[in-house]
């Protein structure tokens, strides 16, 4: 049997996706290139906010048109969260199944062309308690790698539906973790990615305490890592230790993920979190006295609920003085079963949209002000691509990949991707700088 397999989404589905494909190969199941070739069709869906579902919905349909003599199958967060809804609605799927159900895909696939009517619906609704250290199909040559080390939340923020989807926060064990890394490394990784829906929170359930610091080290003390990147970390768990580590480990890059969400302190407790401006101000104060060259990204909502002129004007206020080196922005999506779904004052569409377009106007001054304070220095840049026209495309230490800036540079020499390479920056762009290596 020949599978293909798509994903739509965060890192967090990638991952899922290679841990699928991983299981799959492990029972003799063969993975193919493309839906053409296969005999069955796998869409890794996101559920997160409304244009999520909407791009997983309009897939699920074109891959229907290829469908044929295919099966099709609709996996991860939207099939967890709306199974029974959908298998009303899309006949075309042969099969749903959820996040919880990965390690079951090779009996599922084996039985899926005896299955009746009534067995369409495979998901299971109850995670595993424990996390595994599992199977993963990689690229040939994975130079960048995500590494979860935990999954689930416990967070219950007011918009949010990842704890129904994924279930209460689990954290990988260290022992897991390491080998899991120590396997990416023999493959030729050299940038770990670290993600789970609250990397901060790492070991508190296992261990009784925040053991994000000591993973870190034991990661750092893997041969063949070059660099180690943070994401999804919460504000208010970012503790003395974890910046010491950061700024000590020359491995750790200069970069982390604080999703923020806003800066008006009402509109923070309307969403339940835990932050304030003011804590915010102090963790991005910490970070930056300690490590001068840190590139914070984080993620902003606009229109929630109640969010007033004066609200996001605090807002915009913070972004400039903030100068986030990277930063994204969401148009709140109104979700059904979260608490934020059912509160009064909800904004219209077209002025949450204005105000995250007013947004990253704004931050778009700001990355190209960062941008060219690099211009005359010499960078490290991970290769990623050749250019059509010889110049090659990469990425710094201060940089996600798919997310963030890119590097286009020219070199004298042949160069493949995973190779980290020094540039000299010569000029900068709002989201790209270029140079030649040196």
């Amino acid at each position: 049997m020949k599978v293909y397999m798509e994903t739509l989404g965060c890192p967090k589905n990638f991952n899922d996706t290679q841990v699928a494909c991983g299981i799959m190969e492990q029972a003799g199941i063969e993975i193919a290139e493309t839906a053409e070739e296969a005999a069955v069709i796998i869409l890794n869906t996101c559920g997160f906010i409304n244009d999520a579902k909407k791009e997983s919905i309009e897939r699920i349909f074109e891959l229907a048109e290829l469908k044929g003599e295919r099966r099709l199958v609709m996996a991860g967060c939207l099939s967890q969260r709306y199974s029974a809804e959908l298998a009303a609605e899309m006949p075309e799927v042969d099969c749903f199944i959820g996040v919880n159900d990965y390690q079951r895909l090779p009996q599922i696939l084996a039985g899926l062309t005896e299955q009746g009517e009534n067995e369409r619906n495979q998901v299971r609704g109850c995670p595993e308690k424990e996390l595994r250290l599992l199977p993963r199909k990689l690229a040939d040559n994975p130079y960048s790698a995500t590494l979860k080390i935990a999954e689930g939340c416990d967070n219950r923020c007011a918009y949010c539906v990842i704890p129904d989807i994924r279930g209460h926060f689990r954290s990988k064990r260290r022992e897991d973790v390491i080998s899991e890394a120590r396997l990416l490394a023999e493959r030729g990784c050299r940038e770990l990615i670290l993600i789970a829906q609250d990397v901060t929170l790492y070991g508190r359930d296992l261990y009784g305490r925040l053991a994000l610091p000591e993973l870190l080290r034991d990661l750092c003390r893997i041969e063949g890592i070059r660099w180690i990147r943070l994401m999804y970390c919460y504000e208010d768990r970012i503790t003395d230790e974890l910046i010491e580590v950061m700024a000590g480990e020359e491995k750790i890059c200069h970069y982390i993920d604080i999703p923020i969400q806003h800066a008006c302190d009402r509109v923070l407790k309307a969403m339940r979190r835990r932050s304030s401006a003011a804590s915010i101000r102090e963790t991005i104060a910490r970070l930056k006295a300690a490590i001068p060259d840190i590139h914070i990204r984080t993620t902003l909502i606009t229109g929630f609920p109640g969010e007033s002129e004066e609200a996001f004007a605090e807002l915009l206020d913070f972004v400039e003085e903030m100068r986030f080196a990277r930063l994204g922005v969401f148009a709140y999506s109104q979700e059904e079963n979260t608490p934020a779904g059912c509160m009064p004052q909800q904004i219209a569409q077209e002025l949450k949209e204005q105000r995250a377009e007013m947004i990253m106007r704004r931050q778009l001054d700001i990355s190209l002000q960062i941008n060219r304070e690099k211009i005359g220095q010499t960078l490290e840049v991970l290769v990623e691509e050749e250019d059509e026209d010889g110049s090659y495309i990469g990425r710094t230490r201060y940089d996600a990949p798919e997310i963030d800036d890119a590097v286009i540079f020219t070199s004298a020499r042949t160069l493949t991707p995973g190779m980290i390479v020094n540039v000299l920056i010569e000029d900068a762009f709002d989201y790209d700088l270029t140079g030649k290596e040196v």
